[in-house]
């Protein structure tokens, strides 16, 4: 029962923690960055993704695995691929897409991962 309320308590805390820190992403000449780093089946975002705008984003995809992974980012309703790479091991890559309101989501296609949903997208 201790340990399970620890793990509990630690995994709420860094649950947190992540959503507390989040930076807020930064827009320059028009163009929204968001950095996100690719680990084993996993993406980890410096940036928080809450409540995106409409607009071009520059993603730029940091590969920390030590084997080739990719980045595929879709229109969120259509499925629409606004763009696709692969990564080497420690490189990084970058993407300048257009967001709609439609949203979007992202994964990786060679290291399975699950869509990163982002449907949110208002222009208010």
């Amino acid at each position: 029962m201790k340990k399970t309320l620890k793990t509990l308590l630690a995994g709420s805390l860094l649950l947190v923690s992540t959503f507390t820190f989040a930076a807020t992403p930064v827009t320059q000449n028009g163009v929204t960055t968001i950095h996100l780093d690719q680990y084993g089946g996993y993406f980890s975002a410096e940036e928080t993704l809450a409540g995106p705008k409409p607009g071009k984003y520059r993603f730029v995809v940091s590969n920390k695995t030590n084997k080739m992974v990719g980045f595929q980012i879709q229109d969120f309703t259509t499925h629409k691929v606004l763009d696709m790479f692969p990564l080497e091991p420690g490189k990084t890559g970058t993407s300048e897409v257009n967001i709609t309101e439609n949203g979007f989501r992202y994964r990786c296609p060679i290291n399975p991962t699950p869509w990163y949903e982002v449907e949110n997208v208002s222009a208010k």
